[in-house]
């Protein structure tokens, strides 16, 4: 069964960083894209950055660009999301979720930032909080 988990949520100043982790058991990396959603209170779930399967793609939401790095570590099976220069907007409940390849083969891989249904994925986590303070 695939599984998606996610860690490292937490408090920040405004300005600071954090490290969000995705850990994936149930299937390898390297058959499955990657993607990280956020959604703050009263606000759609947004699609912010995707890894593809080959980990060669990369593709950044603009309210994230610049700020975000999406990487992953084959040997851990861990995506990672770096956030840095945090600003109250980012304050929101991070997913993480995959999709296998295969299904996506005739789309770009940027279309995963605007799937956010979490029908549409394999695989789909519980979140973790992410408070930027003022």
């Amino acid at each position: 069964q695939l599984h998606v988990v996610e860690s490292g949520g937490g408090l920040v100043q405004i300005g600071g960083s954090l490290r969000l982790s995705c850990a994936v058991s149930g299937f390898s990396l390297d058959s499955y894209h990657i993607g990280w959603f956020r959604q703050a209170p009263g606000k759609e779930r947004e699609g912010i950055a995707c890894i593809s399967s080959s980990g060669s793609e990369t593709y950044y939401a603009e309210s994230v660009a610049g700020r975000f790095t999406i990487s992953r570590d084959d040997a851990k099976k861990t995506v990672y999301l770096l956030m840095n220069n945090l600003s109250a907007e980012d304050t929101a409940m991070y997913n993480c979720a995959a999709v296998g390849a295969e299904r996506l083969r005739h789309s770009p891989l940027k279309n995963i930032l605007a799937i956010t249904m979490t029908a549409a994925y394999d695989a789909w986590g519980q979140g973790t909080q992410v408070t930027v303070s003022t």
